[in-house]
């Protein structure tokens, strides 16, 4: 599927899974500093398995598109976090902006995000500044920095928090979590003892047992907000 921007300086491609049974909504999929690759199409196709419709636009199409790469090497690494540099994130939330249109048309209306990482980051942006009907961060980095803006979020917002993330020290959860406390429509989980992309089956940090618990908190506000 193509995209227009909303800038006008041209349209960039999104992978979308149709869910054989659909039961309402549609979820944008946001991805991490590594593209639209295998790990964000797998999970596109589990949100479809779910029910819903899900939509994964290729936020680096400004700079290269159609970025594919892991976390295997050291070169991807590298590769990722030059990418994830040279990311303009306002013009990523435009396009952001442009997807959840899109993927309102695709389902019933109505429609969230969910990001991972750098995703994640996002999806807390979303929250924050669009009218997405909820968004869901795992792992988002620099979250911290949004902390006096977190009394703006009216859609629910699930946080899904690495204890042992490398790239959110303590004292940054520590922030975090103090900034959402007592705000209705946020919700914010720390997993002990798992490092960053916990939640990313067959990563380097995977931790089943946490990524279960924190999809099945997942699944349910989807259920409940876009079911």
């Amino acid at each position: 599927m193509m995209i227009d921007a909303l800038d006008g300086s041209g349209s960039f491609a999104a992978y979308v899974a149709t869910p054989k049974t659909p039961r309402g909504g549609t979820v944008v999929l946001i991805q991490e500093i590594f593209g639209v690759n295998h790990a964000m199409r797998a999970l596109c196709d589990w949100v479809a398995d779910m029910g819903f419709h899900a939509i994964a636009p290729d936020l680096f199409w400004r700079i290269e598109p159609g970025i594919d790469i892991t976390d295997s090497t050291e070169a991807e690494w590298k590769r990722a976090f030059e990418l994830f540099n040279l990311f303009d994130q306002k013009k990523g939330v435009e396009d952001l902006t442009a997807t959840l249109a899109a993927a309102r048309k695709l389902g019933d209306g109505r429609a969230g995000t969910m990001g991972f990482c750098l995703g994640g980051r996002l999806a807390a942006m979303m929250a924050i500044g669009s009218d997405a009907d909820c968004n869901i961060s795992y792992y988002g980095v620099g979250l911290e920095g949004m902390a006096d803006d977190f009394a703006k979020v009216k859609a629910p917002l699930l946080m899904h928090i690495a204890e042992k993330d490398r790239f959110v020290p303590p004292e940054a959860q520590a922030k975090i979590l103090a900034a959402v406390k007592g705000l209705p429509n946020i919700a914010a989980h720390v997993y002990p003892g798992v490092d960053h992309a916990f939640a990313r089956m067959g990563g380097h940090s995977w931790d089943g047992l946490a990524a279960t618990i924190a999809n099945g908190r997942t699944a349910e506000l989807l259920a409940r907000v876009l079911g």
